[in-house]
C-alpha cells in the first residue's frame, strides 16, 4: 500500500468513527464542539498514531483507535482556539466556530474537545499503565502547544527573534503533537522505551520540517494550488524562518508589510530572497530535520509501517508550491 492509499483509508476510518461518536450531538455546545471536527481534513495525526502502534506490534492499531481519535480531537481543539485569536472566519471551507456561534461558545467548544481527548485515550484496549503514560504525554504536549502559541504571538512585538527561538517555537506548536501522536501509539501498543523515544523524536523533527515547508508554501505557493492567501506571512510581517534569515542577511522586508501585495511585488520579494540564498537556507534547515527524523526510523526493521512513516516525512517536505 502506498502513502496516498493509506491516508485515504485511514481518513475514511477516522471520519466514520468521529461521525459515530460526535455526529448528531443534541446540544448547541455539542454541535459547536463537533462542527470543525467533522468538517474533514487529512487526519495525519491519527494516521501516525495507528502506524506507530502497528510498527511496534503488528495488528494493534484498531485496539488503540480511540487514542488516534484523541490526537485529531486535540488538534481540532487548538484550531478552534487559534481561529479566535487570529480572527479567522473560515476553516476547512466552513465558518469558524466563533463565527457560526460566538466567542464564548467557541472557547467552551475547544475546552470540551480538550477534555474529550483524554477520555478517548482511556477507551483504548491497552494496559492501564500504558494509558496513564499516554495521558501524561498528551497533557504535557498541550502545555507545550500553548507555550508555543504564546511565543508565536509574542514574536510579533519583537525585532530580535533568532532562528533558534523560531525552531523551538514551531517545535512546540507543531512538532510536539506529531511527537505525541507517534509515541502514544507506540506506548499503547506495548513499545519499549527505545521504540517510544525514537518515534517521539521522529514526530518532533518531522513536525518542524512540516512547519518550515508550510512557511515556504505560504510565501512561494500559488493560491489556486494551496488554497491559502499568498504571501500572507510577508504582508503581516510574521517572524517566520524566512523573515528571520532575511533580517540576519540585512534584507529589509518592511515595505511589503501592508494590507495587500500585487503579484509583481510578491515576485520581487521572492527574487530578492532567492538571490540572497534565504530560500535555500530555509529549505536546508527543513532538510536537516528530515534527516534527523529518518535517522530515528533506523531503530526499526524495514517494514510497511516504517516505510510509510518515512514517506510521511517526505510528504511533509515535498508538498509543492
Amino acid at each position: 500500500m502506498n502513502l496516498e492509499e493509506y491516508l485515504e483509508n485511514t481518513a475514511e476510518l477516522v471520519d466514520l468513527e468521529l461521525n459515530r461518536q460526535f455526529g448528531g450531538l443534541p446540544t448547541q455546545l455539542g454541535k459547536a464542539s463537533s462542527h470543525l471536527l467533522l468538517a474533514g481534513g487529512k487526519r495525519l495525526r491519527p494516521a501516525v498514531t495507528l502506524l506507530a502502534a502497528d510498527l511496534v506490534s503488528k495488528g494493534r492499531s484498531l485496539d488503540i483507535l480511540p487514542a488516534a481519535l484523541a490526537l485529531e480531537v486535540t488538534h481540532t481543539f487548538t484550531l478552534v482556539h487559534d481561529d479566535i485569536m487570529d480572527g479567522d472566519s473560515v476553516r476547512r471551507g466552513a465558518p469558524t466556530v466563533h463565527v457560526k456561534w460566538d466567542e464564548p461558545t467557541a472557547i467552551l467548544a475547544g475546552d470540551v474537545l480538550y477534555a474529550e481527548a483524554f477520555e478517548l485515550i482511556t477507551n483504548s484496549l491497552a494496559d492501564n499503565l500504558a494509558k496513564v503514560h499516554s495521558v501524561a504525554i498528551l497533557a504535557r504536549t498541550c502545555v507545550e502547544i500553548c507555550q508555543g502559541q504564546h511565543e508565536d504571538m509574542s514574536f510579533e512585538n519583537r525585532d530580535d527573534v533568532d532562528s533558534f527561538e523560531y525552531i523551538d517555537m514551531v517545535g512546540k506548536k507543531t512538532g510536539k503533537l506529531y511527537a505525541a501522536a507517534a509515541s502514544i501509539g507506540a506506548t499503547l501498543a506495548g513499545g519499549n522505551k527505545k521504540e517510544v523515544s525514537a518515534l517521539y523524536d521522529w514526530g518532533y523533527h518531522s513536525g518542524i520540517a512540516f512547519q518550515i515547508q508550510d512557511d515556504l508554501i505560504d510565501f512561494m505557493g500559488e493560491t489556486e494550488k494551496t488554497g491559502k492567501d499568498r504571501a500572507s506571512d510577508l504582508r503581516e510581517g510574521k517572524k517566520t524562518l524566512i523573515a528571520i534569515i532575511a533580517k540576519e542577511k540585512g534584507i529589509d522586508l518592511s515595505k511589503y508589510r501592508k494590507d495587500s501585495l500585487t503579484d509583481e511585488e510578491i515576485q520581487e520579494a521572492i527574487d530578492i530572497l532567492t538571490d540572497a540564498g534565504v530560500i535555500e537556507e530555509a529549505r536546508n534547515a527543513a532538510m536537516e530535520h528530515v534527516e534527523k527524523a529518518r535517522h530515528m526510523l533506523a531503530v526499526f526493521p524495514e517494514c510497511e509501517e516504517s516505510r510509510i512513516l518515512g514517506e510521511i516525512t517526505d510528504y511533509f517536505i515535498n508538498r509543492g508550491y
